[in-house]
């Protein structure tokens, strides 16, 4: 009898003891994790670019067919060579600085004339003249910068221009004539390079080059030399060669003589 009841305080405490299932509702789904959302990538406006890694002044004027000296005037930046990724720049002329038309000059009156004297013979009309177009550049206009055969031709976005082949210390020579506005190795990938802006929003391009013969604002002719061939910042002697209209790069083979 003794063992009868303590079998049954043993089995009930092990009842008492054991914690009850949890309990689980079935009916509401569960909720799945939501992506974090990306943030909208900021786009510049009008006429100004946004500063990105690895930019520098000089890469963002030539990519805008602007002059550096200009673009850091425009913002105010009394050190090109200090700008900040995130940095809104302005890479075109602000509206104050464009040319104001002036108040128009009024004729001047003419003498008084008696009026029994016969009226003077009038000139048969001209018909109106048209505005003349500027002339457009063409092939016969560039010469070639370099002696060489063409190692790797024009393949935008990745290549914006052309490399010729040559040896170590060959002139290189302007491909027309224009104004050097740069000079140096302020654009990674182009080692010492000059730039030379031409008439009709043209531009040309001189990279690698060995030593720089021109300096910054200096007036060059077609033929001059202005550099030597070089290897900065590239695997072999080689002239590497653009041709912009403004802000775009152009294949220099459709502008440079056939050979």
């Amino acid at each position: 009898m003794k063992c009868t009841v303590v079998l049954l305080v043993l089995l009930a405490g092990c009842a008492t003891s054991q914690k009850p299932a949890p309990v689980v509702d079935r009916k509401q789904p569960a909720r799945a994790a939501t992506p974090a959302s990306k943030p909208a990538p900021v786009q510049a406006a009008e006429g100004t670019y946004i500063v990105k890694k690895g930019d520098t002044l000089y890469s963002i004027a030539l990519e805008n067919g602007a002059d550096y000296r200009d673009v850091a005037a425009w913002n105010r930046l009394s050190d090109p060579t200090k700008i900040n990724v995130g940095q809104v720049l302005r890479v075109t002329p602000p509206e104050e600085s464009r040319v104001q038309v002036g108040k128009a000059k009024l004729p001047e009156r003419g003498e008084a004339r008696p009026l029994d004297l016969p009226p003077p013979q009038q000139s048969q009309a001209k018909p109106p003249t048209q505005p003349s177009k500027p002339p457009e550049t063409s092939a016969s206009e560039f010469v070639w910068p370099a002696k060489g055969k063409v190692i790797a031709g024009f393949a935008e976005p990745r290549r914006k221009g052309i490399d010729i082949d040559a040896k170590l210390g060959d002139p290189v020579i302007a491909a027309a004539a224009g104004r050097v506005t740069y000079t140096g190795a302020g654009i990674p990938g182009l080692g010492k390079l000059v730039v030379i802006k031409h008439d009709n929003g043209f531009i040309t391009v001189y990279a690698h080059n060995r030593d720089i013969l021109v300096k910054e604002q200096q007036t060059v002719r077609r033929g001059q030399k202005i550099a030597e061939v070089g290897n900065t910042d590239a695997d072999r002697p080689k002239l590497h060669f653009q041709i912009r209209t403004g802000s775009a790069a152009a294949d220099p083979m459709r502008y440079l003589p056939a050979l």
